[in-house]
């Protein structure tokens, strides 16, 4: 092995063990609020901070979680093609992509993966933070969802700002 392609094999694992690390802290976040929280139950945290255990069949803001279930399967396998996708994506670019690139990729490959675990196995995401705009609640979410945010502003930033060598998936 070439001291160049033991390079891109550590930054490939580097971005799998960030993945990982989003992975493990989301499912523990969720246990402890499975555990703690009952469902439905708000912990408030400050004026615009609750904990609330909420159960999320859905996607994104709910989005078809009033459907009679052919959904969770649907969200399975779109996870599961997205973070094989994005695994090919982190290989192929382990020698020369740009850093934030791989940085975004491996956030929103842990926060599919953390969220791909709950629908898998329970059919629904367990969501718990929640914020308030004066009397207004937005939608509760998790680590996992706040890793794909981050993971996909990192994306963005990339594709506008930055290099775009060897960003084509």
């Amino acid at each position: 092995m070439t001291a160049e392609s033991d390079s891109g094999v550590r930054r490939f694992l580097a971005c799998c063990g960030i993945a990982l690390l989003i992975i493990v802290a989301d499912q523990a976040t969720k246990w402890a609020i499975v555990e703690w929280v009952p469902l439905y139950g708000k912990v408030p945290i400050n004026s615009f901070l609750n904990l609330s255990h909420q159960r999320n069949p859905g996607a994104a803001f709910s989005f078809l979680a009033d459907q009679s279930g052919w959904q969770r399967w649907f969200f399975v396998v779109l996870a599961s093609a997205v973070s094989v996708f994005i695994v090919g994506w982190l290989w192929r670019i382990r020698l020369e992509g740009p850093l934030l690139l791989a940085a975004g990729l491996s956030l929103v490959l842990g926060g599919a993966i953390g969220n791909l675990i709950d629908r898998a196995a329970l059919g629904y995401v367990t969501d718990f933070i929640q914020i308030w705009f004066g009397s207004w609640p937005f939608p509760s979410f998790n680590v996992a969802d706040s890793a794909i945010s981050v993971g996909a502003a990192l994306l963005l930033l990339d594709a506008l700002f930055f290099n775009k060598k060897g960003s084509e998936p």
